[in-house]
């Protein structure tokens, strides 16, 4: 057998379909069952061609080489591991590298040898579906299907009928900390998966060719850290809960603040190592302070002093500014005058308003004109702009955004004037209002570059071309897993950072690929192909578009060039 010729369609259908079941018994307490299950799973051999598939083809990170040197495989070779993987207890050291994480901080990362990665994807299909079915219905960060819109969302919900105290806080290098033992503890699974989880966690470091050993964390850039890390913070939510019923705090006049039956109004929301804790009362939230650092002392774990703190969603509170930034956005609750009362069924006197945090709007901003700065032909700044422009709208579009999105397109405009004028300096204004602007859809000053071929306008994409649109909470603990289908792809062709053509193509395709005639799961790669090729003279138009799995594009790219 070939790689070329492997039939993927009734292997993806045989690992979802064990997938599926998997859910259902870990949903039903069934750990027996589970675990025949798992052991079926890992040990086919359409997971395992699965789990190399992945880390060759369709993992954007592939050409990073770990401490083997091997950046990608052969398809001959992709066979040969595919069928010498197994979960056999045994890891390679990690090779670490830095990436930048803050202006003066860099986040460090594990990298793993290629048969690490395939193996750890292998136990990623088995664990991942068992914890989907026990993970709380507030945890949204590295879950398939789950977004950090749905968590800002969340806590839209939370608050919008009532101001709130918030306990915003992150946990200091959470990745790096986890107590090792406290996280097999954790995992409830079989013998042979723990081995092979520990010999992970326990494979050491190779930094500049010196061999550091590891005693707590979980390295980052691996498969499968995303998951153990939200299978150790798995429990907060439902601890925290716990210790409001039994949390006996008294008002000024001598009563109860918490009743038993209200325990659960408190709302923590969680995305990866970043929650909040929200409650209408202040000794509530310092209550709840008290008691996180103790739960996550247990983990190996303890709060970043820099990040957290205590502020009310409306108010001024012991020194702190009303509002909180959370995922790149600015929460915050705003008095309105008297006669000016919100149209609900409870008169409110404040308005909850989600925008982009200032932080993160002038960083973007700042990166934009270091792109200016550096650029000096027209066609490639507009390559380099437009992705830029078009993903933070898309990504803040769900916010309201409209005034930050036409502040931007002002510094964006005043921006590429002074890039004019730098480039040509001994040119007139009026020379470059014709060389550079043009009117386009009613819209006059359009930056842009006529093509020299077809005299078509290559234009500068602008903030406000992406509609505002409110986004729709995932419902929950809803899993892909669960099989809904119909569900999951309608969220994904709604979902806020899709494009507009790809929304039109999956409503066409009915959220299938149109190669395999799988459904698109949430965590897949989707490329956009020409059915007939451009050297075919094809076209840009989306009638002559569809959207395939990575993996499938790559396939139908290489027929198209052998039929040329």
């Amino acid at each position: 057998m070939e790689w070329k010729n492997i039939k993927w369609k009734p292997i993806e259908f045989y690992v979802f379909k064990l997938q599926k079941k998997i859910y259902q018994a870990s949903k039903n307490n069934n750990e027996l069952e589970m675990i025949r299950l798992q052991k079926i799973l890992i040990s086919s051999k359409a997971a395992k061609l699965k789990a190399v598939r992945r880390v060759t083809q369709d993992n954007l990170g592939k050409k990073t080489a770990g401490v083997d040197n091997v950046k990608n495989l052969e398809p001959k070779n992709r066979l040969k591991l595919a069928y010498s993987i197994s979960l056999d207890g045994k890891a390679s050291s990690i090779k670490r590298v830095y990436i930048p994480k803050d202006k003066n901080e860099y986040r460090p990362l594990g990298i793993p040898t290629i048969k690490d990665r395939a193996k750890q994807y292998l136990a990623l299909l088995a664990l991942e579906p068992q914890w989907e079915a026990r993970f709380e219905a507030n945890s949204y960060g590295f879950r398939p299907g789950r977004s950090c819109h749905d968590a800002i969302e969340a806590i839209f919900i939370a608050i919008n009928q009532k101001p709130k105290y918030v306990l915003d806080a992150d946990i200091q290098g959470c990745f790096n900390e986890i107590d090792h033992s406290v996280l097999l503890a954790k995992l409830s699974t079989f013998p042979a998966m723990k081995k092979q989880i520990k010999a992970w966690l326990k494979a050491g470091i190779l930094e500049d060719n010196v061999y550091l050993s590891v005693e707590k964390g979980t390295p980052q850039g691996s498969l499968i850290s995303p998951l153990l890390m939200n299978i150790a913070l798995h429990g907060m939510e439902q601890a925290v809960i716990e210790f409001m019923k039994s949390l006996k705090l008294k008002g000024p006049d001598g009563k109860n603040i918490i009743k038993r039956r209200r325990a659960s109004s408190i709302n923590i929301i969680r995305y990866a190592d970043d929650f909040v804790i929200l409650h209408e009362n202040e000794l509530v939230v310092k209550s709840c302070k008290e008691f996180i650092q103790n739960f996550l002392l247990n983990l190996g774990l303890r709060l970043k002093d820099t990040k957290t703190r205590i502020c009310h969603t409306l108010y001024d509170f012991e020194g702190q500014s009303a509002g909180f930034d959370f995922l790149g956005f600015n929460i915050r609750q705003y008095p309105i005058g008297k006669y000016a009362v919100r149209k609900t069924k409870v008169a409110l006197n404040f308005r909850t308003l989600i925008r982009p945090s200032k932080s993160k709007t002038h960083e973007h901003f700042n990166k934009m004109k270091e792109v200016i700065d550096k650029t000096r032909k027209t066609d490639v700044l507009l390559m380099e702009l437009n992705p830029k422009v078009i993903g933070w709208a898309r990504y803040y579009r769900t916010a309201v955004s409209y005034k930050t999105f036409k502040w931007l397109d002002n510094l964006l405009f005043k921006a590429l004037l002074k890039w004019q004028y730098k480039k040509h300096p001994t040119r007139s204004r009026r020379w470059l209002n014709q060389i550079y602007y043009h009117k386009k859809e009613k819209r006059n000053w359009v930056f842009g570059l006529k093509s020299p071929k077809n005299n078509e306008l290559i234009s500068l994409k602008s903030y406000t071309d992406v509609p505002i649109e409110r986004f729709i909470k995932v419902k929950g603990e809803k899993s892909p897993y669960d099989g809904d289908t119909l569900y999951w792809s309608l969220r994904l062709n709604n979902h806020p950072i899709m494009s507009g053509n790809v929304s039109k193509l999956l409503k066409k395709q009915k959220g299938l690929c149109n190669f395999c005639k799988l459904p698109f799961f949430p965590t897949d790669i989707i490329e956009r192909d020409h059915i007939v090729p451009l050297s075919k003279n094809g076209t840009h138009k989306i009638s002559n578009m569809q959207l395939l799995h990575g993996h499938c594009h790559k396939i139908k790219t290489a027929n198209d060039r052998k039929l040329m």
